[in-house]
């Protein structure tokens, strides 16, 4: 359609892409402008609603992952809330704030365009929300079919890493799941069954999962669970790369936080834009930071049988901690694999059969149900919604989004993303920037250079490669305090947010620290 024959509708200068975390988060900062928020589906909650299953529980405790100023109601630090507690949650939070009116439900973004006026400037950043609308928006109605186009000058982009596109493994000819003779679906696809259809497809079957991070072992336990009784069958975890997990965040009786969320800790780790005194100061302290490590794993194999089972990693633990990869297990996981009820099969590369799995060394493991815990392709999702060349600037050299202070490409004018760097806590890193993006929007503070802003985003870049080998996850744990401290100073705020001394650098930090 040409944009002659278009109706555009200007129903808010600012339009907010999804409304899971990042979305509502976005929506309440940035109230001031009434934006227009565009969520395809009936709910507010994103992958909570959507891409959770009965036994899906937060990784952190509860007042880790809550909103600065929308604490929990009770704010019990040692529970792992469940998904349902988390959406009741969230819930609240955007009906104390007001937010539910500004969501368009069941309104599926199909088609963006830049179409900006293309002067000398125009790709430059000057302050946000002025001028002429740059970007069409077409929106489907889900229920109806129609397309509304909307213009609109800034764009939040808040659809997230995960849920929507399934990352699948590939095989070789014929040796795909068209052979296989039983049921194939992906984690996405189980996520949608209710409690009933998914006990009914696990129960008295030979179920593999592939997979070894929190949702392959959320399907392996309710697997597990499904199948006691005399008739129920094993349930088989198919792991490729082993990752460390955790208990409890408690450490050889000391908390968890202690050793990586405090500012002191954090003391220990590489950050962007360090001087020279401190690059030779963190090689000094290299040995303390690979004694850290081994000393947590010294626990983890003395509390979990994962020599027992071969399921110990060979990379340090920091390494998954620095790329946001460590599950908490639930607590009965390797009491059923004591029992039988749960088994381990390692294997870098597999393929079907008609009875099953097959695997590279040509034994082959029986199957009637596969599942896929295997991910989501999420920089598939995001350049597939933008138009080119934008669409080709998501993604460096590196395999990482190069945003600015994560969420800025300082190359696509008028637009944000939020919701792709993660953290301990992705509520808080997501929240952060958002109060970020409003002072932007207000004009508080100026952004650098484009060169600048480039010249920042390689150098957080280089950092996590250095630290750890699975640096494309675009995890900024490690250096998470420092990077909090940046976006305070750039927004004039006081990077030292606690009371005391003391705290301030003993204390792990979370949201209220922020309010």
């Amino acid at each position: 359609m040409g944009s002659e024959e278009k109706q555009l509708k200007l129903a808010s200068r600012v339009g907010i892409i999804g409304a899971g975390v990042s979305g509502i988060a976005a929506a309440k900062q940035l109230s001031g402008y009434s934006p227009v928020v565009f969520e395809a589906t009936d709910s507010i909650g994103g992958v909570w609603k959507h891409c959770s299953y009965a036994s899906t529980k937060l990784q952190t405790p509860r007042c880790d992952y809550e909103f600065s100023d929308y604490p929990w109601p009770q704010r019990d630090n040692s529970s792992f809330p469940s998904h349902v507690e988390v959406l009741e949650y969230l819930h609240g939070y955007a009906t104390h704030f007001d937010v539910l009116k500004l969501i368009k439900f069941n309104s599926r973004v199909t088609e963006i365009r830049y179409v900006g006026d293309h002067s000398e400037d125009s790709a430059e950043y000057g302050p946000l929300l002025r001028g002429r609308p740059v970007w069409e928006v077409a929106v489907e109605d889900t229920p109806s079919k129609l397309v509304q186009w909307y213009a609109l000058e800034f764009l939040v982009v808040c659809i997230g890493k995960y849920g929507d596109i399934a990352r699948r493994p590939t095989f070789p000819g014929n040796k795909g799941q068209e052979i296989f003779h039983g049921k194939v679906l992906h984690s996405l696809d189980y996520s949608k069954l209710n409690k009933e259809a998914a006990r009914s497809l696990l129960k008295g079957k030979k179920v593999a999962v592939v997979g070894y991070k929190k949702s392959a072992i959320d399907l392996c336990m309710e697997c597990a669970e499904a199948n006691h009784g005399p008739d129920g069958q094993p349930c088989t975890m198919v792991i490729r790369s082993l990752h460390w997990t955790l208990p409890s965040y408690w450490i050889w009786g000391l908390p968890f936080f202690l050793f990586y969320s405090t500012r002191s800790s954090q003391l220990l780790h590489e950050r962007p834009n360090q001087n020279l005194f401190r690059t030779l100061f963190l090689s000094l302290l290299s040995p303390m930071r690979k004694a850290v490590s081994k000393f947590i794993e010294s626990y983890l194999v003395w509390k979990l049988p994962l020599v027992k089972y071969g399921l110990k990693p060979e990379h340090p633990f920091v390494e998954d901690y620095a790329s946001c990869q460590m599950a908490m297990l639930p607590e009965n996981f390797f009491s059923e694999a004591d029992k039988g009820n749960i088994v381990f099969r390692k294997a870098s590369r597999w393929w079907f059969w008609s009875g099953g799995i097959e695997f590279e060394d040509n034994t082959r493991l029986e199957a009637d149900v596969v599942i896929l815990a295997t991910g989501f392709d999420g920089k598939k999702k995001l350049q597939a919604l933008l138009p080119q060349p934008f669409n080709n600037l998501m993604v460096d050299s590196s395999g990482i989004m190069p945003l600015y202070r994560g969420t800025i490409h300082p190359l696509i004018p008028n637009m944000a993303f939020v919701g792709y760097v993660e953290s301990v806590s992705n509520l808080h890193t997501a929240e952060i920037r958002c109060k970020w993006l409003a002072r932007l929007a207000d004009d508080l503070f100026k952004l650098p250079s484009v060169e600048k802003m480039l010249e920042q985003t390689s150098k957080e870049i280089q950092v996590m490669k250095r630290t750890t080998r699975f640096y494309k996850r675009h995890c900024i744990s490690t250096f998470s305090i420092n990077h909090s401290d940046e976006i305070c100073e750039e927004m004039g705020w006081s990077s030292w947010r606690k009371k005391s001394w003391l705290s301030e650098v003993f204390s792990p930090y979370n949201s209220q620290d922020y309010a």
